[in-house]
Parts: structure tokens; sequence; C-alpha cells
């Protein structure tokens, strides 16, 4: 509709409430999700204490009883230097990453016969994704990204 002497269309000024609105909402959205993130790292870095006697992560990080987990995401199994690895994890044909580490995480035993982990595994999916977000944030350099 026009309307004499407000030199608009009405239809104008709704479209651009309408735009600011969307602006508003996804940028509260954008927010939300890097305050979810950052719980689901928290949690990860709470839920990684059953794993730090047997691995170590971050920036000095060294091969323990089990290898250093230091750019997990993207790393073939069985490939992390000075580890001495089970014939199993040595000859293991997948490349980590999230949906393997999952599959993993659940049976350790299951997804990899014959290795020498003696994890029984984390069987909370939330758990084991909230773990997963904290391992993937260290690069090879052990430096959080």
């Amino acid at each position: 509709m026009y309307y004499a002497g407000l030199g608009r269309c009405r239809t104008n000024t709704w479209a651009k409430m309408m735009v600011n609105e969307f602006r508003i909402a996804a940028m509260l959205f954008g927010l939300s999700t890097s305050a979810a993130l950052a719980q689901d790292v928290a949690a990860g870095a709470t839920s990684f204490r059953k794993c730090s006697a047997c691995h170590s992560i971050g920036v000095g990080a060294q091969n323990k009883i089990g290898p250093l987990l230091n750019g997990i995401d993207g790393r073939r199994c069985g490939s992390v230097g000075g580890y001495s690895y089970s014939e199993a994890n040595r000859n293991c044909p997948f490349t980590w990453n999230e949906a393997v580490f999952l599959d993993y995480i659940k049976d350790p035993k299951l997804t990899i016969p014959g290795t020498k982990k003696l994890f029984a595994g984390i069987k909370d999916a939330t758990e084991a994704r909230n773990l997963w977000s904290y391992l993937r944030q260290f690069g090879n350099d052990g430096q959080a990204q």
C-alpha cells in the first residue's frame, strides 16, 4: 500500500523490519551455538579425565600407556611416531574422524579386535561427542585451535 505524503510503500517498511528481526535471530542463534560448542568442549575436557591415565594431549604431550592424542582428527590409525602399537592397531584401515571415533569409543575391542586397549568404552553418545569436540581442537603441535 502507498500512503500519500509518506513517500514510501508500507510493504517496504515491513520488509525492512522483517530483515532486521531475521538478523537479530541469526545473531542470537550464532551466540547460542557458540555457547553450546563451548559447553561440549568443557564437558569433553571433563570426560578426558577417564583417558588421561593412558593418554596425553596438548603442548608437551607424550606417549604414555597409550599414544598421545594431538592431531587425532584426520590422522591415520596406528601412526603416532615412537609409540609401540599392537599389530591390530598398526594394521587398522581407517583415518580418525568424528564418525570413526564415535563408533570406536563405544567398544574399542569390538572396533579393533586384538587391540591392547583395556578401556571398556563410553556408551553415552553425548559424552562421546563431547570428548571428540575436546580432542579434535588440538593440532599436531598440541595447540588448541
